[in-house]
């Protein structure tokens, strides 16, 4: 194992106080992308950031979804293997981390959490999430069906109690519609005229942000 990254993850495992856990992680999180792409060295590095997001340690688990999000692909698996469904501060940062790397395989999770998720940051990042999903190595098939989850998610989003939530929807719908046939552009812009009208969305900044996304349809 490369010695420098085996100095880190021993920092992490014995890292006594918090500032001594985020500045190991913070070191981790440095070195996991630049190891060799999916090779033992960066799957160790990637599993001991997933066990980062488990810690009473936000600014640990916050510099651990950074390192997740940099090995980008690398990380989508392992991080699906992991999830905790009992650690609900786990799970919520893996969404993070999946959501930012934009892997398909992570739809499933972006899915349930835009639907069922307590936590409106988490609902936000599920959101953002869905709008950015990487499509190019699907098939037809396979493209279609996770387009119309995309949109049912980034649809749901739009009428989330939360405004918060409303304006990752908006964003998520405008990133999506750049890579979505005329069809599901076409749902993406009506979605977003909804979102300007005053007598749909009580928030301005929500309206301003669907505006705004309108405009790059003209």
């Amino acid at each position: 194992m490369n010695q420098q990254l085996n100095g880190f993850l021993l920092a992490v495992e014995q890292a006594c106080s918090a500032e001594a856990l985020v500045a190991a992680s913070l070191d981790l999180a440095k070195i996991s992308p630049q190891l060799p792409p999916n090779s033992i060295d960066q799957q160790a590095a990637i599993n001991c950031l997933i066990t980062l997001l488990a810690t009473n340690n936000p600014g640990a688990a916050g510099i651990a979804v950074g390192g997740l999000i940099a090995c980008k692909t690398a990380a989508v698996q392992p991080i699906l293997n992991n999830l905790d469904e009992h650690n609900y501060g786990a799970r919520a940062w893996a969404v993070r981390a999946l959501a930012q790397i934009g892997d398909h395989r992570g739809l499933a999770v972006l899915q349930r959490a835009i639907e069922q998720d307590i936590g409106p940051s988490v609902r936000c990042a599920a959101a953002m999430g869905l709008g950015r999903i990487e499509l190019a190595e699907l098939s037809p098939e396979e493209k279609l069906e996770t387009m119309e989850i995309c949109l049912a998610g980034l649809k749901l989003g739009c009428a989330d109690g939360e405004w918060i939530v409303r304006y990752a929807a908006v964003v998520g719908l405008e990133n999506f519609s750049r890579n979505s046939s005329n069809s599901f552009a076409q749902a993406c812009l009506r979605l977003l005229q909804a979102r300007s009208q005053e007598a749909i969305e009580e928030t301005p900044v929500v309206r301003l942000r669907a505006a705004q996304a309108l405009a790059a349809f003209s």
